[in-house]
């Protein structure tokens, strides 16, 4: 199943996203479904999900009024309400050694808050404290039940709710000043808007193998990245575990893998395409706010 959320004007709007040619056709789950609820992870929990994508189906083939193309509609963040939003740094070995780190023997983390997160197409501002904004494609892993030192023998795939796409934003030239001035660069990681995810929210059963997606990211139409989940230093199971030993992990929490080698600037205007494997296109526009007077 494939769930985002859209904009409307009384409040973001669950839907399921249907094929339709290269795309995909956006049906609102209520008209499938009245009663259904509204929050992405209770959808993804119903025993009978398979039968709502089904009769999604049956009416995203009549393309009626009420269903909307891909570019008819407001993408809003597929998740919300989560507790944290935990990333990892140095996930991908020639990320690392590209900025000439060390590769961690331990997860590497830092937080973003629930403010930097965006949706699909949104347009990114840039303030004027900064003056470089940079792209990092990962793969984004949703937490669907609450995790507390997860086992080594546990099932982790059962831990997980979805995945999705994130554009993990950077401010580098603030990032670079703190590094160097021995602060914490959490500030470049923080800004509104620098946490684009989705457009869609996909269950686990339509991706086998987190570590065996394509990845992907073009700026302008310019690849810049180009790697493999299987490519990661901790993949997706051995994060949960790692990290659930030190922290608690709730249901809806956002955990962003990492990128791997190729970040680079965004221009003003530039526009930043992040793909990985089945799971979408996450599209976002960068534009430079100028400082008045």
């Amino acid at each position: 199943m494939r769930l985002c959320r859209i904009d409307a004007p009384g409040g973001a709007r669950l839907a399921i996203g249907c094929p339709e040619g290269n795309g995909f056709r956006v049906v609102p789950i209520d008209l499938v479904d009245p009663s259904a609820p509204h929050d992405p992870l209770d959808v993804l929990e119903r025993p009978d999900r398979a039968e709502l994508a089904a009769k999604a189906a049956e009416l995203a083939a009549t393309r009626s009024a009420e269903t909307f193309a891909e570019n008819e509609v407001a993408f809003a963040p597929p998740v919300h309400g989560m507790s944290k939003i935990v990333c990892l740094a140095l996930n991908y070995r020639a990320h690392a050694q590209e900025g000439g780190f060390t590769l961690p023997d331990r997860p590497v983390i830092f937080l973003k808050g629930p403010n930097t997160l965006t949706g699909h197409e949104a347009e990114i501002t840039v303030p004027p404290v900064t003056h470089r904004i940079d792209h990092e494609g990962e793969l984004a892993v949703v937490v669907g039940r609450r995790i507390r030192n997860l086992g080594a023998g546990e099932d982790w795939r059962g831990a997980v709710a979805g995945y999705s796409i994130m554009n993990d934003l950077t401010a580098r030239d603030l990032q670079l000043a703190d590094i160097g001035a021995r602060h914490p660069w959490d500030l470049s990681k923080s800004i509104d808007g620098y946490g684009p995810i989705g457009p869609w929210l996909v269950s686990p059963d339509e991706v086998p193998d987190p570590q065996d997606l394509d990845l992907e990211v073009r700026v302008d139409g310019e690849i810049r990245q180009r790697s493999s989940t299987g490519k990661m230093i901790f993949g997706v199971g051995e994060l949960l575990r790692r990290l659930s030993a030190l922290m608690t992990l709730e249901r809806g929490d956002v955990i962003a893998t990492g990128t791997p080698d190729g970040i680079g600037p965004v221009p003003d205007g530039g526009t930043v395409e992040v793909r990985i494997g089945t799971l979408g296109n996450l599209r976002n526009r960068v534009r430079f706010q100028r400082e008045e007077g």
